[in-house]
């Protein structure tokens, strides 16, 4: 009994285990994923240290730049849109003092 048993465990072992020819396939098959993702251009940007310090600098860059547009368009709006708004007292004050200060720093 135990050896019909051993038997059926090892052919089981033997239907999954994969063949020699099957393992090189992968493995080639690995193999050129990894050149292929060596190759990709954010892996060879980021290889070489002065490319890497060069792309995050001027990455860097444009997000100020883009922070400081964006927040100078929203102030702006923010500034008209509550200049307008005379009819709220608390609001309405603030805004105008806002308003002057902008007009005193032309």
């Amino acid at each position: 009994m135990s050896q019909t048993s051993d038997q059926d465990a090892a052919d089981a072992a033997q239907d999954h285990a994969p063949a020699v020819g099957d393992l090189a396939n992968e493995i080639a098959g690995l193999r050129a994923e990894v050149h292929r993702l060596n190759e990709h251009r954010f892996v060879r940007i980021h290889a070489k240290p002065v490319r890497m310090i060069a792309f995050q600098f001027f990455r860097g860059l444009a997000f100020g730049l883009g922070t400081v547009i964006g927040a100078s368009i929203l102030v702006s709006v923010l500034g008209y849109v509550l200049s307008s708004v005379n009819w709220i007292p608390l609001l309405g004050e603030w805004a105008a003092e806002i308003a002057d200060q902008i007009e005193s720093a032309r």
